[in-house]
């Protein structure tokens, strides 16, 4: 092999090893990031992975608030035709603005369903219930709402129930970042390995203990 040749190769192999280190630079960074973006939500998803996983032992005593009152003639008016024509059934403005203000009830956009005496409006939220009927003639207002705790509310975040599309993007977010996080570890677990000896013993075996359990001791 000439001079020449042994240049081109030192300058072949260095221009790798500065691609590698790029490629390394990079990964730590998408694995810190994504691990800086994630770390409250793993803590909240870990911590209600306990809680939905004793969830019968968990339970607390649900708090029941009922209210009424009546509406004025001009909003019971609004009613009396039910909604319009090809829109969605939700409340009058007037009507669901009057009814937080009185009630503290957030039926605003919220689909009622409408009947020839009354209009009732679910009102479900995490870790509670509630819901609100108008009687359509009088304009007599029933309130109920149905909370059950800290517990319950932050199961209910964990599984994204009645928690509106801004919690579901923020779910989706999070998977992403927790799944870069997971990768990027793997791979920053791959370069360490040779000097790790329990590296893929201990990565298999986070692998074979679910698989195990689900085929002894749960029915599939």
């Amino acid at each position: 092999m000439t001079d020449t040749q042994i240049q081109n190769a030192q300058i072949a192999a260095g221009q790798r090893r500065m691609r590698y280190a790029f490629i390394k630079r990079q990964i730590r960074t998408v694995h810190w990031m994504s691990g800086a973006i994630c770390l409250i939500g793993m803590l909240l998803f870990a911590a209600t992975g306990i809680t939905l996983n004793h969830a019968g032992s968990l339970t607390a005593r649900p708090v029941i608030t009922d209210a009424e009152t009546t509406l004025s003639p001009a909003l019971t008016a609004m009613l009396a035709d039910g909604p319009d024509s090809g829109t969605t059934p939700a409340l009058p403005t007037a009507v669901a603005r009057q009814l937080k203000t009185e009630l503290g009830a957030d039926a605003a956009g919220q689909t009622a369903e409408w009947t020839d005496i009354d209009v009732y409006v679910a009102l479900p939220r995490p870790g509670g219930d509630g819901w609100v009927s108008i009687d359509r003639e009088t304009g007599e207002v029933v309130y109920e709402s149905t909370r059950r705790g800290p517990v319950a509310y932050l199961n209910d975040l964990h599984k994204g129930r009645n928690t509106g599309t801004a919690w579901s993007w923020f779910l989706d977010i999070f998977a992403v970042a927790t799944m870069l996080f997971c990768l990027s570890g793997l791979w920053l677990l791959q370069i360490h390995s040779a000097r790790r000896a329990s590296t893929w013993p201990l990565t298999l075996a986070g692998l074979a203990v679910p698989v195990l359990l689900l085929l002894v001791f749960v029915h599939l």
